[in-house]
């Protein structure tokens, strides 16, 4: 995971020298051929069909051989998580392909979609890296808008049957398979027990409860330590949508148009949005790093997100053994609530510039679709929830995790996972996401929700075209 949908504005880094450009064409194509660069001219025409076919067999080899070297290009984000992922997954195909590298380019979300949006607007798709990960929530709508932009990989060999169906669904389009399924972003609360036991609290008084109840204890924890709950990235509405999936509410009307202005639910999520925020049991940060500090380092004792922060909550190694994990609250008064949501989730993806197609399927197939040992080392580091349900079953997911005081927390994720009600993201959830942002930080200043409500519809419906 993951993650994710969340914009993770890490600084951008290279973890590899980025080859730019992987195929020689700068127009969009439909898909790479499977075997690699062109064929060379034949110097006399075959006799026969056979013949055709074989020289055309011939000729795909010596493409591949001539244009590569067995080194794959990455676009990624988060260092802890994707990045360390795929690295791994890097060092076991390398077992049986000792020439294989991947060169990976370290590149924030928000600035991914800046790239994405000069590259294709340009037509210059052979700016486009080899692999690419991609937000589960963004996905449709690129597919919708360049559809030539990906590999259909359904025949490449990759048994997509093994992946969770609806994980598979994100990256499927009219029955093609477009995308490799990687983490899930089932929601988890996570809380410091030793700060909590100095309120008079433990992890077991926050499970289950409501959002109501929850404010009551951060109020007295807050007074009496002087710590929030948790926090949230200042001017983003990811926990309204977290909370909107959780009661299994969807922000769209059946045909596509957005239901955002008269959606009672999303007003609770506004109400209760404002309440957190004004007790000062949710924190606000400015940015993704002082957002993670917050909880790392600074004055917040958890984090309710994604199932991927479990990277950054790790990260601060001397906190081991003080951490706890239960699932997040839930909307009070809301008919269908539930205490299980999901934030995140992404997808790779091989481009339709990729000169090596084949590689590209077979690294994939040998390992995010086909390794349990892959599984069995992210997970435990970078909280890499998997997909691919072969996974599921090793012992890695039952065994007890010392940073957060000898809890099995990946079997409780898992746990998690399979009661987060069923929700449709839509084409344009980015430009609801942003309306909403832009909402919610107008009414935690003085703002009307309802007017606020309104005004976000009318921007999503400019945003279609409507």
């Amino acid at each position: 995971m993951k993650k994710k949908i969340v914009s993770i504005l890490l600084s951008v880094t290279m973890a590899g020298m980025l080859l730019a450009g992987c195929g020689s064409s700068a127009a969009p194509q439909a898909q790479a051929p499977a075997e690699g660069g062109d064929a060379p001219a034949a110097e006399s025409a075959p006799a026969d069909a056979a013949e055709a076919d074989a020289a055309a067999d011939a000729a795909a080899d010596t493409g591949a051989a001539a244009g590569g070297d067995n080194t794959l290009t990455v676009w990624a984000w988060d260092q802890n998580f994707n990045i360390y992922s795929i690295n791994e997954a890097a060092k076991i195909y390398q077992r049986e392909n000792p020439d294989f590298k991947l060169e990976v380019e370290e590149v924030s979300w928000d600035d991914l979609q800046t790239k994405l949006g000069t590259i294709l607007g340009a037509g210059n798709y052979d700016q486009l890296p080899d692999i690419m990960l991609m937000q589960d929530f963004a996905f449709r709508k690129y597919a919708m808008q360049y559809p030539d932009m990906f590999t259909d990989i359904t025949n490449s060999g990759i048994d997509f049957s093994q992946f969770a169906a609806g994980k598979l669904s994100a990256s499927t389009v009219d029955g093609k398979n477009l995308g490799i399924p990687f983490d899930n972003g089932a929601e988890i609360a996570c809380y410091r027990s030793d700060l909590l036991e100095e309120a008079g609290y433990t992890v077991d008084d926050l499970t289950n409860i409501s959002w109501t109840d929850f404010n009551r204890i951060g109020e007295d924890v807050l007074k009496k330590t002087g710590y929030s709950l948790f926090s949230t990235q200042a001017g983003s509405a990811d926990i309204i949508m977290q909370m909107m999936q959780s009661a299994g509410a969807s922000i769209w009307n059946d045909d596509g148009t957005p239901n955002i202005a008269n959606n009672a639910t999303l007003k609770t999520c506004m109400e209760t949005y404002k309440m957190l925020f004004d007790s000062g049991v949710m924190a606000t940060a400015n940015s993704w790093d002082e957002y993670i500090a917050t909880f790392t380092s600074g004055k917040t004792l958890g984090t309710i997100n994604g199932c991927w922060i479990l990277a950054s909550v790790q990260s601060a190694e001397d906190q081991s053994g003080k951490w706890s994990m239960t699932n997040m609250p839930s909307l009070a008064g809301v008919n269908g609530a539930t205490n299980y949501s999901n934030q995140g989730g992404s997808s790779w993806f091989i481009t339709s510039n990729c000169k090596n197609v084949e590689l590209a399927s077979d690294f994939f197939a040998k390992t995010f679709a086909g390794s349990v040992e892959l599984y069995e080392t992210i997970l435990p580091t970078a909280g890499a929830l998997s997909t691919w349900t072969p996974a599921g079953d090793s012992d890695v997911y039952a065994q007890p995790s010392e940073f957060f005081g000898g809890q099995a927390i990946f079997k409780d994720i898992t746990d998690y996972a399979s009661k987060v009600p069923q929700w449709d993201m839509g084409v344009y959830y980015t430009e609801a996401n942003t309306a909403l942002a832009t909402a919610v930080t107008n009414v935690v200043n003085g703002g009307n929700i309802d007017e606020e409500l309104q005004t976000a519809e009318d921007t999503v419906n400019f945003d279609m075209g409507n």
